[in-house]
């Protein structure tokens, strides 16, 4: 007779409890990403070069979504909201918040009267342009992008209410330095 395997009882239960086991960790994984990705962090791909050079089209952000439900968003913050005239998301920089007397004169940022020094900015493409001043409503934000020259902002749309921001970018992951 020749030896066959015998497959007791015990054994299928068994299989069958590591299996069930397997898949409830798997659905509890893809949960809990999808409870990061909605609340928590958010990977988010640059499409525009508005940013630049701070941001450049093609580089890889994460949101910090927390931060909006917690925090008013401060002056020089790159936030990330949902775009007034259209249903994308934008990146953006907090140039001004609730209260303030925001401009550009001769393409340099002025808030409450005084000159704001922006590194990041490239004012020299920017001379001549004029905006403003007007006061940013409270609990809104005005939001300029760092290329100025090519960046649909608040001189377009407005300010934006804080309850659009979507959250901060927190870190740039790619391309990494």
């Amino acid at each position: 007779m020749a030896d066959e395997a015998v497959v007791e009882p015990h054994d299928s239960l068994a299989a069958q409890r590591t299996l069930v086991r397997r898949l409830v960790l798997a659905a509890a994984a893809v949960v809990l990403v999808l409870v990061v990705r909605t609340c928590v962090a958010e990977p988010v791909t640059i499409r525009s070069d508005s940013m630049a050079p701070t941001l450049n089209d093609g580089d890889v952000i994460v949101i910090d979504k927390l931060s909006a439900t917690w925090r008013t968003p401060h002056r020089g913050e790159i936030v990330v909201v949902r775009s007034p005239d259209t249903r994308g998301l934008i990146v953006k920089r907090v140039v001004a918040v609730g209260g303030d007397a925001v401009g550009l004169d001769d393409g340099r940022l002025v808030v409450n009267g005084a000159f704001v020094v922006e590194p990041y900015a490239d004012n020299d493409r920017m001379e001549g342009s004029y905006y403003g001043p007007i006061t940013v409503p409270d609990g809104s934000v005005f939001l300029l992008g760092d290329n100025r020259h090519d960046s649909s902002d608040s001189r377009l749309f407005g300010p934006v209410a804080t309850g659009s921001i979507v959250g901060r970018v927190a870190f740039h992951l790619w391309p990494i330095g």
